[in-house]
């Protein structure tokens, strides 16, 4: 099997377009979780340039615990309702935040975080983890990403 991941692009959309079947071949066949989302935390840090942190929290008791991440050390347990993945969590609604200053009760794990973006993972009605990218640059993130990001999520296999 082909590990690769090759993205010849700069523009974001083509980018995208280009990376979603590769990650699609990669997670073919493959039914550990852990896996799957460690690869593609890989691949998403490899092919964009302003993304400085990309990983997964997921869903344990009322709150979200560190899972696969590419990046500094992380925060590792978030309850729902905090920062800007317990926001996502809780509300079960993607977010993007230009400013990260800017959002009430933003949790700094990384200090040179400037923008990020949450989407949460929802099976069965139940919000199971969140996908949470950063970058240090601000305003980084879009409805662009937030779309080609929950196609992405959608080949993963959860357990509701």
């Amino acid at each position: 099997m082909e590990t690769t991941i090759a993205v010849d692009a700069t523009d974001k959309e083509d980018i995208y377009h280009q990376l979603i079947p590769q990650i699609r071949s990669l997670l073919s066949g493959e039914n550990d979780l852990i896996a799957n989302l460690a690869n593609l935390s890989a691949a998403l840090k490899t092919s964009f340039r302003n993304i400085s942190w990309v990983g997964f929290y997921l869903a344990k008791g009322g709150e979200l615990v560190l899972g696969p991440f590419q990046g500094k050390p992380a925060c590792v347990r978030i309850k729902f309702g905090r920062g800007v993945c317990g926001t996502s969590a809780e509300q079960q609604k993607t977010l993007i935040v230009p400013d990260v200053s800017k959002f009430p009760g933003h949790i700094y794990c990384d200090p040179d975080s400037k923008s990020e973006i949450v989407l949460p993972i929802i099976r069965g009605g139940k919000t199971v983890g969140v996908l949470d990218l950063d970058s240090d640059k601000y305003g980084s993130f879009d409805e662009i990403d937030a779309e080609q990001l929950a196609i992405l999520l959608e080949l993963i296999e959860f357990d509701a």
